[in-house]
């Protein structure tokens, strides 16, 4: 398997700070188009390369626009830059054309009268080494760079909230938020369980605002939570959010997705 390391490793820059070439290896697909984490990872990757010492990543818009597979294209543009906050865009094309655009926001801490922060961790216990874990599967392949603990079924899950302990089985030399925007998307659509079975879906866009400047964890370990509030017509809305190993939530986040069942 090429790690993730290996794959921003094997980025190639072109002829300014704002152009990359670069291969979705196929152990990083999700049926014809790459794990979202992974295009996100990339994506941010890029950015954080294209301007020079930038603050902290705060929000991170993910459009899903097509399939991305083989070689890519990555892009960014910065749209602007204050005292405070930059902004900049980065976009994936491959073979098939434009398939993902992403708008991150970097902004830096400001002195504020206001400290405020209402957050419950979910139960669900992050694993211990007795626990038997998901290593993933051949059929889902981006699925074997990771190592999962799901809750599915408890006396407080909802009908349509799923969670999962997630970790990268090779982390080293990552930056933590290309870490953590590689992670935050592992969850499959939290209106799947409403289903009871997998059929056809699509993530259309993603929005992770960053809870802190330097999210941490413990041996690897998110947390990620999923709940969706609203499946009708093919459309499906879902609140998210990733907690640290300590119980600290770190993100929010909104997917929309499409269900093709």
């Amino acid at each position: 398997m090429t790690t993730l390391k290996q794959v921003l490793a094997a980025l190639e820059p072109m002829n300014d700070a704002t152009a990359w070439r670069g291969t979705i290896p196929d152990g990083w697909l999700q049926g014809r188009t790459a794990y979202g984490g992974l295009s996100a990872a990339i994506a941010l990757h890029c950015a954080m390369q294209s301007e020079a010492d930038l603050p902290p990543l705060r929000s991170a818009q993910v459009s899903f626009i097509g399939p991305l597979s083989g070689a890519i294209m990555v892009t960014t543009h910065k749209l602007r830059r204050g005292k405070n906050a930059a902004f900049i865009q980065a976009d994936i094309e491959s073979e098939a054309g434009l398939g993902l655009r992403c708008t991150f926001v970097f902004m830096r801490a400001i002195e504020s009268e206001v400290d405020y922060q209402t957050t419950t961790v979910p139960d669900f216990a992050r694993p211990n080494p007795d626990d038997t874990t998901f290593k993933g599967h051949p059929r889902v392949p981006f699925t074997q760079n990771f190592e999962f603990l799901d809750q599915r079924e408890a006396p407080d899950l909802k009908p349509a909230e799923w969670l999962r302990w997630t970790r990268l089985n090779e982390r080293d030399g990552i930056d933590p938020m290309v870490e953590l925007i590689a992670v935050g998307d592992c969850l499959p659509p939290a209106a799947l369980r409403l289903l009871g079975r997998n059929v056809p879906m699509s993530s259309m866009t993603w929005m992770l605002n960053v809870l802190g400047p330097a999210p941490t964890t413990e041996d690897g370990w998110w947390l990620l939570r999923s709940d969706a509030d609203y499946a009708r017509a093919g459309s499906s809305s879902q609140q998210m959010g990733i907690w640290n190993a300590h119980g600290e939530m770190v993100a929010e986040q909104m997917q929309s997705v499409a269900l093709f069942g």
